[in-house]
């Protein structure tokens, strides 16, 4: 089930989401619907918070190109237990924040740790896209949005760009 996905300004975006204690068929079937609203919205990564679920969920899939095999993740509790001194810079952009991009900062690889759908502990190091995403959702969980790596002017125009965007969604549903 597609779920909506909140935008930027909304408090539950800027929440830490609390760990989860016990992996149940309602986060495992969250996790669905995650990666179904994901793939339409079309984006490589989402987070329990952007459709306003209070857990530390993410989803991402960064295979692209034309007739490549998917590879869907749903990492409950994820964490970045390494990361590397070199960093990169990508071009990112945000489903709650939509058509906006700025290019961010991060380590070039990071190494994750979370729980999988059946309840095992699961280590993966990740570098160029996947790293920058996986750290990028794992923000979202933190209540960080990549806008906070910006200057404040630019954040500050990216905000009102969303303020109005809100404003003329909620007009065309009135």
């Amino acid at each position: 089930m597609k779920r909506p996905i909140l935008i930027h300004p909304d408090p539950r975006l800027k929440k830490t989401a609390p760990q989860i204690a016990d992996l149940s068929d309602d986060l495992r079937r969250l996790a669905d619907d995650m990666l179904e609203t994901m793939y339409a919205a079309p984006g490589i990564g989402l987070a329990a918070p952007q459709v306003g679920v209070d857990a530390r969920l993410i989803v991402m899939d960064c295979v692209k190109g034309e007739g490549a095999t998917p590879r869907p993740l749903a990492m409950f509790n994820p964490e970045i237990v390494a990361e590397s001194d070199t960093r990169n810079v990508y071009e990112e952009g945000c489903l709650s924040i939509p058509d906006q991009y700025a290019d961010v900062e991060r380590p070039a690889e990071v190494t994750v740790r979370w729980i999988d759908r059946n309840g095992a502990p699961q280590q993966e190091d990740f570098d160029g896209l996947w790293a920058t995403c996986v750290q990028h959702e794992i923000d979202h969980l933190n209540g960080v949005l990549f806008i906070d790596y910006l200057t404040p002017l630019k954040r500050q125009l990216i905000t009102r760009k969303m303020v109005k965007l809100k404003k003329d969604r909620a007009r065309e549903k009135a």
